[in-house]
């Protein structure tokens, strides 16, 4: 009986772990100062842009979108650039645009 539940105990992990793959590590967007992918979904067709310029603008960037492939499943993906103009010198004395969201 013990042996029983103690071989029960140790062989749960292994059992679970593929169970459970993908389930943490799913997510809809990914991304960094130079970029990103948006997983694509109905939901998003109108607000695409919108995620990408937000999170672009945490980096005082602008959003590109290069691509978007409307599968269900599939990504759009955009880069991050600095807004025309950009001149890091002026930012650094005097700061960046109000709204860099463009």
């Amino acid at each position: 009986m013990r042996k029983g539940l103690l071989a029960a105990l140790l062989v749960l992990p292994f059992v679970a772990a593929p169970a459970a793959a993908g389930v943490i590590d799913t997510r809809p967007f990914e991304g960094n100062d130079t970029g990103g992918i948006i997983a694509w979904s109905p939901e998003i067709a109108h607000i695409y842009r919108d995620i990408a310029a937000t999170h672009c603008a945490r980096y005082n960037k602008a959003a590109r979108i290069t691509s978007v492939h409307r599968w269900y499943g599939d990504y759009v993906a955009f880069r991050c650039q600095f807004p025309k103009g950009y001149d890091p010198r002026k930012w650094m004395l005097y700061g960046g645009p109000v709204r860099t969201m463009y």
